[in-house]
């Protein structure tokens, strides 16, 4: 078996990037990523709906950072509770998924070519106004340049700055849906407790412990690197 060990510049660049999104968090250099933090969420959302057999109509994105998905989803329990947990959720899982492919396995270049491919179906797919078509495009075409021609090194500190943002996003949307009664009322938590007999701040907690167990496990699956094998170590050679 193969041993781990983490990877501290990895860790301490991952850490640099959640406290300083955090601490400048209204600055507008940030905004691009806060809408594809967005996309993500939405495209959550839009997954879970095809999954259960729905539809769906649109995906949009606004400059204020909200955005919604419109889809035609079957009548039933876990249905409904599939979609609308699928955006926190959902978010969470794709910075993972990020993280751990770009790192564990190396697959960065790939990773930033799938996000190109992904933001470009969806705004051509789904986009029904010119601001979300424009934003998709125009960021699948900068993350295709990326893909292409950045040094290996750029490729994995942007996939790592999006995968931190975009977890740092979800955690900072859920503390509000959690302790912003006024933010709440209108989330995806209430809009689910509409339809079942779960309240919302139910529904935000759960949704928090999720998401967060998500987030740790992955961030220590992608960063953690294989131990090189002591000096003089016996290599060890199939039997015959």
């Amino acid at each position: 078996m193969t041993r781990t060990e983490l990877h501290p510049g990895r860790a301490a660049l991952l850490v640099g990037i959640v406290v300083a999104g955090a601490f400048f968090w209204d600055a507008p250099a940030l905004l691009p990523f806060k809408l594809l933090a967005v996309m993500g969420h939405e495209t959550g959302h839009a997954l879970a709906a095809l999954v259960v057999g729905g539809s769906v109509d649109r995906v949009s994105l606004s400059l204020d950072e909200s955005g919604e998905c419109l889809s035609r989803i079957p009548d039933g329990f876990f249905a409904r509770v599939l979609v609308f947990s699928a955006g926190y959720v959902g978010s969470a899982i794709i910075s993972v998924l990020l993280l751990v492919l770009s790192f564990r396995f190396d697959a960065r270049r790939l990773m930033l070519g799938a996000a190109c491919l992904w933001l470009a179906l969806m705004g051509l797919f789904y986009a029904r106004d010119a601001f979300t078509l424009l934003f998709s495009l125009g960021m699948a075409a900068l993350f295709g340049v990326g893909a292409k021609w950045l040094p290996g090194a750029l490729v994995g500190g942007l996939n790592l700055f999006i995968a931190s943002f975009t977890a740092l996003y979800a955690v900072m949307d859920l503390k509000d849906d959690l302790w912003n009664s006024a933010v709440r009322s209108h989330s995806d938590a209430q809009l689910l407790a509409n339809v079942t007999i779960v309240p919302a701040l139910v529904w935000a907690a759960l949704w928090t412990l999720v998401s967060v167990a998500v987030l740790l496990a992955g961030a220590w699956l992608a960063l953690r690197s294989p131990t090189p094998p002591a000096k003089g170590a016996a290599t060890p050679r199939a039997s015959r």
